[in-house]
């Protein structure tokens, strides 16, 4: 189906941090996938895991034990908040799942009533039905009415206008610590806080969607552990597979309580193919100087551009976000620039919300990937502006 206006651009190969094109040509991926592969392209660990469990055992369904799920779940309950997962092949569903679960608890807790999830103005969840319903931007809506029922929107930031949502009717709220596709745009502090004070004293669940900000690309594990909240369910997927189809649902077992044998399910959910690239790529993310290293790399590339807006004032505005995922909001239109690096310049970036081009590179960027990177956007600001004039 042509729901995608496609680039002329067609990668063939992968190595590192560049893609190859069907002609040869070299472009430095500061796109990684959309923020999916951590390890860049071809990592030798991941690519050997996925070799070796793909002549071993790909896929049983879930009618049976699973050694791999379950090495896998314990690993990640031991290094978060978690006491419970549930393996999926996509973010979407695994926001999917964080509804369910968050809606199962209440009707376990005797109060079917309290089924609407307070969500946020520009947030992106996925595409199915109900991550659409969930958000309150029009070009995913459009032409898919009638939506699911029980999410109200708040203007992100506003703790206010949130607090102001709730009723009888609340479960939770479902949030982005950082909107991805929305802009860039961080969550304060005080609004995070916020809304886990009022999750505590109400009997509420907060949902984080850690799908594109989770999983080391803000220089912590897990965003939320850098704003100092634990969240009750949260869903995270993009690198937690490198490139692999992958997601998972997270919780406490206090919020999952209603997630009982029925209530949920996946054929392809968690097999052992997945399991495997999942372990691999946690295996590199949990040495030593992985998590600093992204940190120290999302820090210079910040400085970098921040070094770099005052020659281009016409055109950049600000940096947003954390670690290596950062946001260059324009004054003009982010998708015609990003057009103009990825055809004219050789770098891959990705457009969102409110004129931001994202920089989401692989995590294992070293400084020469972003000297390189700055070097591209400067080029391209510079002719971007004579041609503009023209």
């Amino acid at each position: 189906m042509p729901v995608y206006p496609r680039c002329g651009v067609r990668p063939v190969r992968g190595e590192g941090v560049y893609l190859y094109d069907e002609d040869g040509t070299r472009y430095l991926d500061f796109a990684a996938g959309i923020a999916v592969n951590a390890l860049g392209h071809g990592h030798p660990a991941l690519v050997k895991a996925i070799a070796e469990q793909a002549a071993t055992l790909m896929h049983v369904s879930n009618l049976y034990g699973s050694p791999q799920q379950e090495r896998f779940a314990q690993r990640l309950v031991d290094a978060s908040f978690a006491d419970t997962v549930f393996f999926t092949n996509s973010g979407a569903e695994a926001v999917e799942c964080a509804i369910k679960t968050a809606r199962r608890f209440h009707f376990a807790e005797g109060q079917p009533e309290r089924h609407t999830l307070i969500t946020f103005n520009n947030a992106f969840h996925g595409r199915t039905l109900g991550t659409i319903s969930a958000t309150n931007q029009p070009k995913m809506r459009d032409g898919f009415e009638p939506l699911l029922p029980g999410f109200r929107q708040a203007p992100f930031n506003d703790l206010a206008a949130a607090l102001a949502l709730v009723d009888d009717t609340t479960a939770g709220f479902l949030v982005e610590p950082i909107q991805g596709e929305g802009g860039v745009s961080v969550g304060t502090p005080e609004f995070l806080h916020g809304l886990r004070a009022a999750c505590d004293e109400r009997g509420l669940l907060l949902v984080l969607d850690e799908v594109q900000c989770g999983y080391g690309r803000t220089g912590t594990f897990f965003y939320h552990e850098q704003v100092g909240i634990t969240p009750d369910i949260m869903a995270v997927a993009k690198g937690i597979g490198g490139g692999f189809p992958l997601g998972a649902c997270l919780a406490t077992s206090h919020a999952a309580k209603g997630m009982v044998a029925g209530t949920h399910g996946s054929t392809y959910g968690g097999n052992p193919l997945a399991m495997a690239a999942g372990e691999a790529v946690l295996d590199v993310m949990a040495e030593p100087g992985f998590l600093p290293h992204v940190e120290a790399m999302g820090a210079r590339l910040r400085g970098a551009l921040e070094q770099m807006i005052p020659n281009h004032d016409h055109l950049f505005e600000e940096v947003r976000g954390a670690g290596l995922m950062l946001g260059l909001k324009l004054k003009s239109d982010s998708r015609r620039f990003v057009a103009h690096l990825r055809d004219e310049h050789q770098l891959l970036t990705v457009a969102a919300g409110e004129n931001v081009v994202r920089l989401v590179p692989p995590l294992v960027i070293d400084e020469s990937h972003i000297a390189e990177c700055v070097d591209k956007l400067s080029a391209a600001a510079r002719v971007y502006v004579a041609a503009s004039d023209d």
